[in-house]
């Protein structure tokens, strides 16, 4: 008994050994343990930017001179603003703007050379979507010079007097959808989505495993029902789960944040049910692939992270590499925060966010395929 007992490392050794060979057996968990941590030093290292730079922006000039140039070529000198559009018409960029084609509007007005070298101190507008407050801050504050320094190499002979003084020209900034630049107003409505995500990912994908691990898949397998039969039957309460969440979430947004609703509810409901579906098809899918609930955990954690870093939620999209944006537009995520937003603090209607929607779609339908292809009638 005393011996028993006793420290053996010989014991300690073959317990090692059995615990690492069943670690390697289970290959899926492994490459989880050894690729999250990749994954995270690449986003953490390469895609996460907290200032954006070269944010598209459209120009209304109606004042093609010198000096109107001058102010856009400076503005583009800062880094913060690249020049995608231009146009006459303040309602074609107002719709830019609305449907998040362009981050910023530069107005010039007429006859704004003439009013400059009269003295008369013309103004320029400067609009930006203000619906994140971080993606706009850096590049509003670096306005802040632009009347003194923006025409230094102009202002020369006769025109030097205007040197001396106060600025020759004013810039008028209007943050739109957020005047105030409340985070929470960027935050709030972005936490429906990813607290959708993080939550029907995971419950999907436990469904299957959880009857695998009980032994209740036998008696689903001898029923005669289809794989889509049983994959519409799995998901349909977890989409009355995912409005309740959208039911609470809106209730705290506006009794406890205040965030205001200008658009229109039910269109809101109608673009995060095809959110819904289209990640529960991936919890789905997750769930023929992963053997126990812990690998369907690990999995959820695998789709999530990306999710959260690189759809725009903590971090400016814009500022983001290419490449990380181009997996960021991938995800359903990514473009149901634009949808949540634009309804929310913009007002958009059905034809200014279908840019957003078909992406979600083509995700909901390639996801609910695979899906449907992987669900065997089989315990194999």
């Amino acid at each position: 008994m005393s011996a028993l007992m006793r420290w053996s490392p010989q014991r300690m050794w073959a317990i090692f050994i059995k615990e690492f060979q069943q670690i390697m057996r289970d290959r899926l968990t492994f490459a989880m343990a050894v690729g999250i941590p990749i994954l995270q030093l690449i986003l953490f290292g390469y895609a996460i930017n907290t200032d954006p730079k070269q944010l598209p922006t459209v120009v209304v000039s109606a004042d093609a001179s010198t000096l109107s140039r001058s102010v856009i070529a400076a503005m583009q000198n800062t880094g913060y603003f690249r020049i995608t559009h231009q146009t006459t018409s303040e309602h074609e960029a107002d719709q830019l703007i609305a449907t998040g084609q362009a981050q910023f509007m530069i107005v010039i007005p007429p006859h704004f050379e003439r009013d400059l070298v009269r003295g008369e101190h013309p103004a320029i507008l400067v609009a930006a979507d203000a619906t994140d407050p971080a993606a706009a801050g850096n590049a509003i504050a670096a306005l802040a010079n632009l009347p003194t320094q923006s025409l230094q190499h102009d202002l020369v002979g006769p025109l030097a007097r205007l040197r001396s003084g106060p600025p020759p020209f004013e810039v008028r900034v209007h943050k739109r959808y957020n005047p105030e630049g409340l985070s929470r107003y960027n935050i709030v409505p972005g936490l429906i989505g990813t607290i959708l995500t993080m939550t029907l990912v995971m419950l999907t994908a436990l469904a299957m495993t959880r009857e695998r691990e009980r032994g209740t898949m036998e008696f689903l397998l001898s029923t005669p029902v289809r794989p889509a039969e049983v994959m519409v039957g799995k998901i349909l309460p977890y989409v009355l789960m995912g409005y309740v969440q959208l039911g609470v979430i809106l209730g705290a947004a506006s009794a406890l944040f205040q965030v205001p609703m200008v658009g229109s509810a039910a269109l809101l409901l109608a673009m995060i049910g095809i959110f819904i579906v289209a990640n529960l098809s991936v919890g789905f899918t997750f769930s023929t692939i992963a053997r126990n609930q812990l690998q369907a955990m690990q999995m959820t954690f695998f789709f999530f992270l990306p999710s959260l870093l690189l759809s725009g939620f903590m971090f400016p999209f814009r500022a983001m590499p290419e490449w990380a944006q181009r997996i960021g537009e991938v995800l359903p995520l990514t473009h149901f925060l634009r949808i949540v937003r634009g309804i929310m603090l913009k007002g958009n209607t059905a034809p200014e966010l279908a840019a957003e929607v078909w992406p979600m779609l083509a995700f909901m339908l390639v996801a609910g395929t695979v899906a449907l292809k992987r669900y065997k009638q089989t315990l194999d």
